[in-house]
């Protein structure tokens, strides 16, 4: 299994290459105070693309960027210039966040050559890298969207598992959400977590210092002491299905490539009031 990680010396160095495409697929909660695509329009990796998961989404969905249909989201990465026999390597600003979800996205809709920088624009500007604020005007490429169901969950299977336990679902979000000891940040949505889920905050899975992801036998050693068993199969689910998919990408460095992701997550299940919910 190769890794879906590159490094920032790789890219420097495959930038020109004709079959390389970049994406910048930054995404920020609105509490935060950022706007990612200005953010964007004022700096990116020379090349890049903005992959805008609020665009890319199911717009008949109330919920928040949930997954959209095949020839959807075809449509939406086609004019971004994004297609058949290229590589994409996705990236963010903020701690692989969205990278991880835009890489889920492709994998999702069978792309295979699709790769996550390690470190994201906070390591490209640490070591000097080039940016630049120009306007790209990609030409459309098609894409062949097949998707990968298995690599998908929804409320359906996620209550059905509540009394199977067939799958253990883990919560990335920040313990204080887990447990409801902290308010969620979207209006109407009640606190605490799924029955019998497990918490691992994604930034556990992330070096602080250098913003990379942890190295496997780290990476090993935290979901153990979370509790969660890498030889059973894994659901991960977050706040909105954003911050969940850094954890199906570590898992994936672990060699577990077909772990799933339940898409509508805590916006869902918590803005639902038929939904069983813990808090200890």
């Amino acid at each position: 299994m190769a890794s879906a990680l590159v490094s920032t010396e790789w890219l420097a160095q495959h930038l020109e290459s004709p079959d390389v495409r970049v994406i910048d697929a930054s995404y920020f909660l609105p509490q935060m105070g950022r706007d990612a695509r200005a953010e964007f329009e004022q700096r990116h990796i020379p090349g890049a693309v903005f992959f805008d998961i609020d665009d890319v989404q199911d717009e008949a969905n109330p919920l928040p960027h949930m997954v959209p249909p095949a020839p959807k989201f075809s449509a939406k990465v086609r004019r971004l210039g994004l297609g058949d026999g290229a590589q994409i390597v996705c990236y963010d600003s903020n701690s692989f966040c969205a990278s991880a979800r835009a890489w889920w996205m492709f994998r999702l809709f069978g792309a295979s050559d699709v790769s996550v920088l390690d470190g994201g624009l906070v390591k490209w500007l640490a070591e000097g890298r080039p940016t630049e604020d120009l306007p790209r005007a990609p030409t459309p490429r098609h894409f062949t969207a097949r998707q990968n169901t298995p690599l998908l969950r929804d409320l359906d299977h996620v209550q059905r598992n509540i009394s199977s336990q067939a799958e253990q679902v883990v919560d990335t979000r920040s313990s204080g959400r887990f447990y409801g000891s902290e308010p969620e940040p979207r209006s109407g949505v009640r606190s605490g977590h799924v029955p019998g889920s497990v918490n691992l905050p994604y930034n556990e899975l992330i070096d602080a210092e250098t913003k990379t992801l942890l190295p496997p036998e780290q990476l090993r050693a935290v979901f153990d002491a979370a509790g969660v068993d890498l030889d059973r199969p894994i659901v991960s689910t977050c706040g909105s299905g954003v911050s969940a998919a850094v954890l199906n990408l570590a898992l994936y460095e672990l060699g577990r490539t077909n772990t799933a992701l339940y898409d509508g997550s805590w916006a869902e299940w918590g803005g639902r009031d038929d939904t069983p919910v813990e808090t200890s």
